[in-house]
């Protein structure tokens, strides 16, 4: 087990493709925060090594009683941006059931947050799913023009487990 327990972000994880759409930014899960991430026995995370891992492998939640996986990024101010998490449940995935995970994103170290509560159970399609379902955040002009966004479930005290966390995303919204 490794000193932190928990796994801390490394920016150069974050996928900007200025030429395909500059306005899109992936966080593979190395561009993360775990809580626990660093810890064998409730996270797989893709190695950071030289042998050739692969930088964009999910990362597979084991078991965890609190789920929470966040980013950071600064953003253009006066726009509106898109967050979301593609993520998948495995067949033998377990906890879930009553059990919502809540995406929440704020600007600004001081700012409020905007959430929304997601069954994963209930998400109908074939995995993986894209949790964002219309979720946006306006950047408001000021000095502190950060997003803070994460995924959490901290609240049940639940075990749960069998979840594939493929990448976050966030992207500018253009006005229609």
């Amino acid at each position: 087990m490794a000193s932190n327990p928990h796994y801390i972000a490394v920016k150069d994880f974050i996928d900007k493709k200025p030429n395909e759409n500059p306005t899109k930014f992936t966080f593979y899960p190395k561009a993360l925060n775990i809580v626990w991430g660093n810890d064998g026995r409730y996270w797989s995370i893709p190695k950071n090594d030289s042998g050739g891992s692969d930088t964009r492998a999910a990362a597979e939640l084991l078991q965890v009683s609190w789920l929470e996986v966040t980013g950071s990024m600064d953003l253009q101010p006066g726009k509106k941006y898109r967050v979301g998490f593609n993520v998948e449940l495995k067949p033998d995935a377990f906890g879930w059931n009553g059990c919502p995970v809540y995406l929440m994103a704020k600007v600004g170290k001081k700012g409020r947050y905007k959430w929304k509560k997601i069954n994963l159970q209930d998400q109908g399609e074939k995995p993986p799913y894209y949790i964002a379902d219309q979720f946006s955040i306006d950047s408001a002009p000021s000095t502190d023009k950060t997003l803070y966004f994460g995924l959490y479930e901290v609240w049940s005290g639940k075990w749960k487990g069998g979840l594939k966390l493929n990448h976050a995303i966030v992207e500018e919204v253009t006005p229609q």
